[in-house]
C-alpha cells in the first residue's frame, strides 16, 4: 500500500469529492474538514484493505478500480462504483471488522480516519457530524434494504420442510 499524509485544502482533491454523489451533501467547508481527516491510498490487485476481525477507525470511499468484499473467505460482494463506501461499520461502532476487502485490481481510496470526528469541537462537531452521521445512516439504511430481499429471495429458493 502507498499512502499520502493526511490532506489539506487542496483544490484538485476538493474538486474530485465533489464529484462523488455519495460526498453531494458536504458542502466546501465540510469537504475540507473531511480532506483534513483523510488520505490517499493506493493498493495493487491481491492487497488487503480491511481485515476481518481487526479493528480501526478508517473509513474507505473508492475513487478507482475494483474491490472484492469477503466474510469468512467467501466473496460477498464486488465494488466498482466511484464514491462506494465500505469499512463504515466497524469504524462507526468500534467493533471488529465483519469482513475483508481485497483489491481486485489497482485501487485508489480516500481513507477517512473517523477518530479525528471525535477531536471537533462546537458548531464545527455539530454540522459537520450531523452531515457525516447521516450520510452514514442512509448508506446502511440502503444496505439493509438490500439485504432484506436478499434474505427474502433467498428464503423462497428454500424448500422447508421440518417434519
Amino acid at each position: 500500500m502507498q499512502e499520502s499524509s493526511f490532506l489539506d485544502n487542496k483544490s484538485q482533491m476538493l474538486a474530485n469529492l465533489k464529484n462523488l454523489p455519495v460526498l453531494e451533501p458536504f458542502d466546501d467547508q465540510e469537504l475540507v474538514k473531511l480532506l483534513e481527516m483523510s488520505k490517499i491510498r493506493k493498493y495493487k490487485p491481491g492487497e488487503c484493505i480491511v481485515e476481518e476481525g481487526r479493528s480501526d477507525t478508517w473509513i474507505y470511499f473508492l475513487m478507482y478500480g475494483q474491490i472484492q468484499i469477503t466474510k469468512k473467505g467467501k466473496e460477498v460482494t464486488v465494488l466498482s462504483n466511484k464514491g462506494e463506501v465500505f469499512g463504515e461499520m466497524g469504524a462507526l461502532d468500534s467493533s471488529r471488522r465483519s469482513a475483508s476487502a481485497f483489491a481486485l485490481t489497482d485501487v485508489v481510496c480516500l481513507a477517512t480516519d473517523i477518530f479525528y470526528l471525535e477531536k471537533l469541537t462546537g458548531n464545527e462537531k455539530l454540522a459537520f457530524g450531523y452531515v457525516f452521521y447521516r450520510l452514514m445512516t442512509e448508506i446502511l439504511s440502503r444496505r439493509l434494504r438490500q439485504t432484506t430481499e436478499a434474505l427474502v429471495k433467498a428464503k423462497g429458493r428454500i424448500n422447508l420442510k421440518f417434519w
